[in-house]
């Protein structure tokens, strides 16, 4: 079952379909038809809204939960209800949760692994450690065994607002070098296998960091997909120009800097990369400076 089957829990879909009966909550019914299209049973129910989602209790062996928390408040409490719910009858096997790198919050550019503790610095991304501590907590409590995946940008051609070219047009600027920020993606259909391999391969109450091999920093990001596109690269301010000029939300994620390790992404759930760098993503030439990646990755996790 599909909880959130959104752009990747419809690549998820895909993934499984003609393999195993394939149930989607979804509380739209405008999507019933979307969903069966792709082989998929739709069951309508609202995650703020308990009496309608009695019915998933004991229907789903495995559990995909990859809808977001609400917009406001310091918990998530969508995954809570479903927690309960699940627990009415008989549990799943496995669960899997999407949850967000943001959870680490800003980590200065520091090499992170899942061993990181989570130090959050928004209210959207603690509202993803509420979850992640919920879910968590039913899977030490319970035989269901409980993968967290925490994700970074998503990024795909045929994905809504899945390139950089939106913001390109807009002309917005980015942080100058001295201040600019490392940033992780993650292809929407590498993210898909990852969430599919993880529903038998993850470890129970596992944490997997689940991005590419691209180590990036935001401006040299669109600096290469301005060139890529044949647009002009975006203006380059700082930090204290960025706070007066850019909206709050888009301050959030230029405000944290971290690089994350996906060693255990690809030991554990042995998940190949069918787009290592966001070059290869994005079907555009160049090359960024990520050739290392992968040997310093090994040299760190060796350390560790």
């Amino acid at each position: 079952m599909i909880v959130g089957c959104g752009d990747v829990g419809t690549r998820v879909a895909g993934l499984l379909r003609g393999r195993v009966k394939l149930l989607a909550l979804t509380s739209q019914p405008a999507r019933v038809d979307t969903l069966r299209a792709l082989g998929v049973t739709p069951l309508l129910g609202d995650l703020d809204n308990g009496a309608s989602l009695r019915r998933l209790a004991g229907i789903a062996t495995r559990v995909l939960h990859l809808a977001p928390p609400p917009i406001e408040g310091k918990s998530d409490p969508r995954t809570r209800l479903l927690a309960r719910v699940l627990l009415l009858r008989r549990g799943p096997v496995a669960l899997v949760y999407g949850s967000t790198s943001g959870v680490y919050g800003d980590c200065d550019g520091d090499w992170v692994p899942e061993t990181r503790r989570v130090n959050a610095g928004t209210a959207r991304a603690r509202r993803r450690v509420d979850a992640e501590d919920t879910l968590r907590c039913m899977g030490r409590t319970t035989a269901i065994r409980v993968s967290v995946l925490r994700i970074p940008g998503i990024y795909a051609m045929d994905r809504e607002n899945g390139t950089p070219r939106a913001r390109l047009l807009k002309g917005l600027p980015v942080l100058q070098e001295s201040d600019d920020v490392y940033t992780n993606h993650i292809q929407a259909d590498d993210l898909a296998r990852a969430c599919h391999i993880a529903l038998w391969r993850g470890a129970p109450q596992r944490v997997y960091n689940v991005n590419d091999d691209s180590c990036m920093k935001m401006g040299d990001y669109f600096d290469w997909a301005a060139d890529s596109y044949g647009l002009a690269r975006p203006r380059r301010i700082s930090r204290h120009e960025a706070v007066k000029q850019l909206p709050p939300m888009l301050m959030s994620f230029m405000s944290e800097s971290r690089r994350m390790v996906n060693l255990r992404m690809k030991r554990e759930l042995r998940l190949q990369l069918s787009y290592p760098t966001v070059v290869s993503g994005l079907g555009q030439g160049g090359q960024p400076q990520d050739a290392n990646l992968n040997q310093d990755q090994e040299t760190r996790g060796a350390r560790r």
